[in-house]
C-alpha cells in the first residue's frame, strides 16, 4: 500500500520524504481545503527533493465551479507544473448541478499529459459517485481521492469499498479525511491500494502578535502511518 502526504509547505514535504512516504501532493492553505501552490514553492521542492510530487491545482476555495477567466488560471498553472518538472497532477471541475463538468476536466487530463492526473475531492460533492467513477475512467483519470462522500474516510469505508470494486483495477481510489496510524490498515483491509493522509502536528507560535497556529506533517507520524500499513 502506498501513502501520499498533502505537504503544504517546504518542511512538511521534506519531513515526508525523510519519513519514507511514496508521493505528495502540493498544496498550500489546507485550512480552506487547499489550493495551488507557489511557484516558489514548487521549484524549491522539485529542485531540493527526490520524492515524487504531485501539484493540486485549485485556483481558489470555495466550490469546483469554475469562470472562464479561472480555468484559464488552471490551464496556466498545469503547463507551469509540466515545464517545472512535476510527476503528476491533481484538479477536477465540477458542474453547479452537481456533475463533474466532463469537457473541461477532459481538456485539463489532456493538458496534464503525460503526467498522470488525479481527480480531486470534488468527487465527493457529486450526486452520483457510480456513474461519476466511469466518466473518471473513460477520461483517462488514473486516481481519484475521496473520502467515500462522508466527512472522514473511515465514515465512508463502505462506499470506498464498493467503488473500488467497480474500479476493478481500471483507476486507483485514493482514500483521504482523517487517515492516521490507529485507522489506515482499515483501508488496506478493503483491498485499497493507495491512502492519502496529512500527518500533521500543530505548531503553536507565539512571537507574533498576528501568528496563527501552523500545521506540518510529522515524521513520527508518516512513519506510523507507513508502520500500520
Amino acid at each position: 500500500m502506498k501513502l501520499e502526504v498533502c505537504a503544504d509547505s517546504y518542511q512538511s514535504a521534506k519531513n515526508a520524504q525523510d519519513a519514507g512516504a511514496h508521493r505528495i501532493e502540493l498544496c498550500q492553505e489546507l485550512s480552506i481545503g487547499g489550493i495551488t501552490p507557489s511557484y516558489g514553492f514548487i521549484t524549491q521542492v522539485i529542485k531540493k527533493l527526490n520524492i515524487k510530487t504531485f501539484v493540486l491545482i485549485r485556483p481558489r476555495s470555495g466550490n469546483f465551479v469554475y469562470s472562464e477567466e479561472e480555468f484559464q488560471v488552471m490551464k496556466n498553472d498545469i503547463q507551469l507544473c509540466k515545464d517545472l518538472g512535476c510527476h503528476g497532477i491533481v484538479s477536477g471541475v465540477l458542474n453547479s448541478d452537481g456533475t463533474i463538468d466532463v469537457k473541461r476536466t477532459k481538456e485539463l487530463v489532456e493538458l496534464s499529459k503525460p503526467l498522470p492526473f488525479t481527480f480531486h475531492r470534488a468527487f465527493d460533492e457529486v450526486k452520483n459517485p457510480i456513474e461519476t467513477l466511469e466518466q473518471l475512467i473513460d477520461l483517462g483519470v488514473e486516481r481519484v481521492l475521496t473520502s467515500g462522500q462522508k466527512k472522514t474516510a473511515e465514515e465512508g469505508l463502505d462506499l470506498l469499498r464498493q467503488l473500488n470494486e467497480i474500479a476493478d483495477s481500471r483507476i486507483t481510489i485514493l482514500a483521504g479525511s482523517g487517515i492516521n496510524a490507529g485507522n489506515a490498515s482499515k483501508f488496506k483491509a478493503i483491498g485499497l491500494q493507495e491512502i492519502h493522509a496529512s500527518a500533521s502536528v500543530t505548531i503553536n507560535q507565539t512571537d507574533s502578535m498576528f501568528a496563527m497556529p501552523q500545521t506540518v506533517s510529522d515524521i513520527t507520524n508518516i512513519k506510523a502511518i507507513l508502520d500500520a500499513i
